[in-house]
């Protein structure tokens, strides 16, 4: 029999240990289940809800997509989208564009209220862009997509809210669906950063209770909640009573937390336990757009500054085959460098430029003079031997399963002369900008979540001294590669905007200037008890508000 918390008091000892307790399910006379809860309906409710995730952040706010699987739970959005990318309402009730598409004004749902009492009107909405954007509540991703066009902002009055833009910016609305943009207190937003990371303030679902670094985040239910988006399956408060957001970074012990009962639901089923989640658990798939996790290759400096070696080294490795072996199926290849195959605006037409072709990249090398080898086989000119260093950000933003398929493209990069050195980057080191230079690597891993193709102008605009761009981990800069997708961007014609965005793409591919790998997966397995839980679809966190148990074992 699976365990769970039991609600009152397990909750109390809880808060004061930091740990979890379980304690055996209660019944019902008839002999359901009731999981530390009660039954309503036919379900399940005002019990714990036990999820287990990977990574722990630094701060339960911030531009790291791990942290917006935390924001989501306890922030709502202007917006939300679906899964075929239809902007619908959260608490915005309706929107209008300008004629010249620099201002946009939402109506906003009256009667809403911050969990601290405060309301949220649209002076609070307007105070959440420009502390975002221009101020001290500064979010990295939400300025990578908006500090460039952000004119400002304003209430007309208590439910309408117009943000100015200094230019068209047509992927607006599925970008504010994106947790970045949740909207905070403004009250707590002024206690300072320090007391925001740890106690952020939201309207949505969830309360943050307690932090146990290290362990897990308690929330408790908003029990005042009416602001759900249109898309939930129910309006109101959470059906639980609360939910424990455990932090099990190991795939082995998070699983065996669901096989054990520990746990109700967990993130990223790991991927040798595919086959046999989906036997015996409820396991969702979310294939996550933007730009798929990659190997995006420095051009200005050797060996990739040589388009040449760009295009040689692409065509060295058999991506395809790697990936299917290091994740037995459960990610998908995705061989464009610029964009998931989920992305609107994708163009699959780029996705086999560079398919495994040993003999063209052997011909590549020797036309650009790297046709002897060393008592080792590696390529070698004028005493130099040919190299690259890829640096990955291990037990972060590369999972397991990503270190065997780098190690396994190592091996066939050595066939045809590459030495491929491998380089992990801790989280502190990664976060703290060590590998963020031109210098430090040639070759670097890395994804992008972002509901548009929109989002080639952050990870593809320039990198210029008066104008820098951290996204831009190639350093290559090109005026016409900006302009194509700047394009894009304004095009109010979805097929305009399509033309120039699969331009861009096209640009990237002609030019080698990333190596697509797979696409960026969220997975959620759910014991055959627990019923509700979805995957939000502007990136993919999960969403719990909606979880309830039918009771029976």
């Amino acid at each position: 029999m699976r365990r769970r918390i039991a609600a009152a008091s397990s909750l109390a000892v809880l808060l004061a240990s930091g740990l979890t307790a379980c304690a055996a399910p209660r019944q019902t006379e008839s002999g359901t289940t009731v999981h530390g809860g009660r039954v309503v309906g036919g379900k399940v409710v005002d019990g714990v809800l036990e999820y287990g995730h990977e990574q722990e952040p630094s701060c339960l706010i911030g531009g790291w997509v791990q942290q917006v699987y935390l924001m989501r739970q306890f922030l709502d959005s202007l917006v939300t989208v679906t899964a075929d990318g239809a902007v619908k309402p959260w608490l915005a009730t309706s929107w209008s564009q300008s004629p010249d598409g620099r201002s946009w004004t939402f109506h906003l749902k009256p009667g809403v209220r911050f969990t601290d009492g405060t309301k949220l009107d649209a002076a609070a909405v307007a105070y959440n862009f420009d502390s975002l954007l221009t101020g001290a509540g500064a979010n990295s991703t939400a300025q990578a997509y908006l500090q460039e066009y952000y004119a400002g902002s304003r209430a007309i009055d208590a439910t309408t809210f117009r943000l100015d833009l200094r230019k068209p910016y047509q992927p607006l609305l599925p970008v504010l669906a994106q947790g970045y943009f949740g909207i905070q207190s403004p009250a707590a937003m002024r206690r300072g950063a320090s007391a925001n990371c740890v106690h952020p303030v939201g309207s949505g679902a969830w309360i943050v209770r307690q932090w146990n670094r290290g362990q897990n985040v308690v929330f408790t239910r908003n029990d005042d909640y009416n602001s759900a988006p249109s898309t939930a399956s129910h309006q109101g408060p959470a059906y639980q009573r609360s939910m424990v957001w455990k932090f099990l970074k190991d795939p082995t012990l998070r699983y065996g937390s669901l096989e054990t009962g520990a746990s109700d639901v967990i993130y990223d089923v790991p991927t040798v336990d595919w086959a046999a989640a989906k036997r015996s658990y409820a396991v969702q798939r979310y294939i996550t757009p933007g730009r798929a996790v990659s190997l995006t290759l420095n051009a200005t400096r050797a060996p990739f500054s040589d388009e040449r070696l760009r295009r040689a080294f692409a065509y060295s490795l058999d991506r395809k085959a790697g990936v299917d072996s290091a994740f037995h199926g459960a990610y998908p290849y995705n061989g464009d460098g610029a964009l998931s195959k989920s992305t609107p605006g994708y163009d699959p037409r780029f996705a086999g430029t560079y398919s495994y072709q040993p003999r063209l990249a052997a011909r590549l090398l020797d036309q650009a003079g790297w046709t002897a080898r060393d008592g080792e086989g590696y390529r070698v000119r004028d005493g130099s031997r040919l190299t690259a260093q890829v640096v990955y950000p291990a037990g972060s933003i590369v999972t397991p399963e990503t270190v065997t398929l780098l190690q396994d493209l190592q091996s066939q990069a050595k066939e045809i002369g590459w030495d491929v050195q491998l380089v992990p980057a801790t989280q502190s080191a990664y976060f703290a900008g060590e590998y963020s230079t031109r210098t430090s690597y040639d070759a670097m891993t890395g994804y992008w979540t972002s509901p548009t193709a929109g989002v080639m102008y952050i990870t593809w605009r320039q990198d210029l001294a008066n104008r820098p761009n951290s996204a831009n981990i190639a350093f290559y800069n090109s005026r016409r590669l900006e302009g194509m997708i700047a394009v894009g961007n304004a095009a109010a014609d979805p097929a305009q905007r399509q033309v120039a965005y699969s331009s861009a793409q096209r640009y990237i591919s002609d030019h080698a200037l990333a190596i697509g790998l797979y696409a960026q997966t969220t997975s959620l397995a759910s014991a055959p008890d627990t019923k509700g839980v979805w995957i939000e679809q502007s990136q993919g966190e999960p969403v719990l508000s909606d979880a309830y148990f039918t009771g029976g074992q």
